[in-house]
């Protein structure tokens, strides 16, 4: 980008309303109202003869030029921590991932892997089966169940995800019901009604029931093939399998914090 006539404050705010995907949201985290936030946005693209935002009613989405602007400014700005860093200081980036139940728990047991050796990057799990708003930086990378649709996010195909029953030797005959709105909790309500020989709110816990030798639990294979004391109850069903893809904002995905952690993912959970 051309050399610019910008005053740094207001490189600092759209760094932040970039980020942030919109006004409201940025006024949260630099103390700005939306309002002086807009008209500060207005007065960096005059001075820079560009314009950086296409303005919509649920956010600001980055031109071309915003996401340039966004790159240059996130590099320079990564030199002057660097720069400007206590000695000693091990203050890492954080970086935070959303995923369901069973894609965090397999993430947590590769903890270290994700995070390097030594830890650069520091993260932050969210684990919960509704999709976060990663257009507007709820989330750095999500883990979903489908290709993204929005033109502002990237996604990267994973592995295929197939589910089956799962028991241990001797087990009661009947399953763990798991009171939940994902496609297997539906697909077993649809199956066994009220007919079981528990239910749970929280799917990790048809898992501790399984484990206990209670009864038969629906889990995923990458969860229920490494338990030593269980054994497949049936075959996998067809209609529960899906791909799962790794999801980020097209230009979050450039920071470096952020690409090494989409690639230990992707080595983690297994790109196709």
């Amino acid at each position: 980008m051309d050399e610019m006539n910008a005053d740094w404050g207001d490189l600092r705010l759209f760094l932040a309303v970039a980020r942030e995907g919109g006004l409201s949201p940025a006024a949260r985290s630099t103390g700005r109202s939306p309002a002086t936030l807009g008209r500060r946005m207005l007065s960096l693209e005059r001075s820079l003869g560009q314009d950086l935002f296409i303005r919509h009613e649920r956010g600001y989405e980055l031109t071309a030029q915003g996401r340039e602007l966004l790159a240059e400014l996130s590099e320079i700005e990564a030199r002057i921590t660097r720069i400007t860093a206590a000695p000693g200081d091990t203050a890492r980036p954080l970086v935070k991932i959303s995923a369901g139940t069973w894609t965090t728990l397999m993430l947590l047991d590769s903890l270290d892997e994700i995070t390097g050796t030594p830890p650069d990057v520091k993260l932050r799990f969210v684990s919960a089966e509704a999709a976060f708003d990663i257009a507007h930086r709820e989330i750095a990378i999500g883990i979903r169940n489908a290709r993204p649709s929005d033109i502002s996010l990237a996604g990267r195909s994973l592995s295929r995800v197939e589910f089956a029953p799962y028991a241990m030797a001797g087990a009661p005959d009947r399953w763990i019901k798991v009171l939940a709105d994902t496609p297997s909790a539906r697909w077993l309500d649809k199956r066994i009604g009220s007919d079981a020989v528990c239910e749970v709110n929280a799917p990790r816990n048809s898992l501790d029931l399984a484990l206990a030798g209670k009864g038969i639990a629906l889990l995923p294979s990458f969860i229920g093939d490494r338990q030593n004391k269980l054994e497949r109850a049936g075959d996998t069903i067809p209609e529960l399998s899906h791909d799962q893809w790794l999801v980020t904002h097209q230009d979050d995905r450039h920071l470096p914090a952020v690409r090494r952690t989409i690639d230990r993912l992707c080595d983690v959970l297994g790109r196709r």
